[in-house]
C-alpha cells in the first residue's frame, strides 16, 4: 500500500492547500475535471497544469509545474504511469510538500525517490474518494 490512512490525512488536511493538478484540463470527460471540483468544494485551490494551459474552473493553467509562479502544497498526478516519475520528479525539484498518483497511476521507483527526498507520496489513490471520508 503506497500511502496510509495517516499519510492520506496529512496530504488532504495539513500540508496545505494548494494543489497543482497535472493533466487537468477544460474536458469535462477526463476524471481531473470532477476530482478537481471536489478538491475545490473541500477548500482547496486547484492548479490546472496541462500543456494547453487552459484556465479551468476559475483557475489559471500553467503548461508546466516550473511555470507557476508562486509555491505548490501537492501535486496531483493524472498522467499514464510512464510519465509520472518525471512528474514527481519535477514537483520535488520544485519545492512541493507531497506528490499524489491517482488511482491506476504507479511508479514504485518514482515513489521511493520522492519520499527519499522527504515528500509525503500517495499512490493509486484518488483525493476525491478520500476527502469525504475524513469529515
Amino acid at each position: 500500500m503506497y500511502g496510509d490512512e495517516a499519510t492520506v490525512r496529512k496530504i488532504l488536511t495539513g500540508l496545505g492547500d494548494t494543489w497543482a493538478v497535472v493533466g487537468l484540463s477544460s474536458n469535462r470527460q477526463r476524471a481531473a475535471y470532477g476530482v478537481a471540483q471536489v478538491l475545490q468544494r473541500f477548500g482547496k485551490r486547484v492548479v490546472p497544469v496541462h500543456p494547453k494551459a487552459e484556465t479551468v474552473h476559475g483557475e489559471r493553467g500553467y503548461a508546466s509545474l516550473a511555470d507557476i509562479p508562486f509555491e505548490v502544497d501537492v501535486v496531483d498526478v493524472f498522467v499514464n504511469s510512464e510519465l509520472a516519475g518525471a512528474i514527481a520528479d519535477e514537483a520535488v525539484a520544485e519545492g512541493a510538500k507531497a506528490v499524489w498518483f491517482q488511482l491506476d497511476v504507479v511508479d514504485e521507483a518514482a515513489y521511493e525517490r520522492t519520499r527519499a527526498a522527504g515528500l509525503e507520496m500517495v499512490m493509486d489513490r484518488c483525493p476525491a474518494i478520500e476527502i469525504p471520508r475524513l469529515g
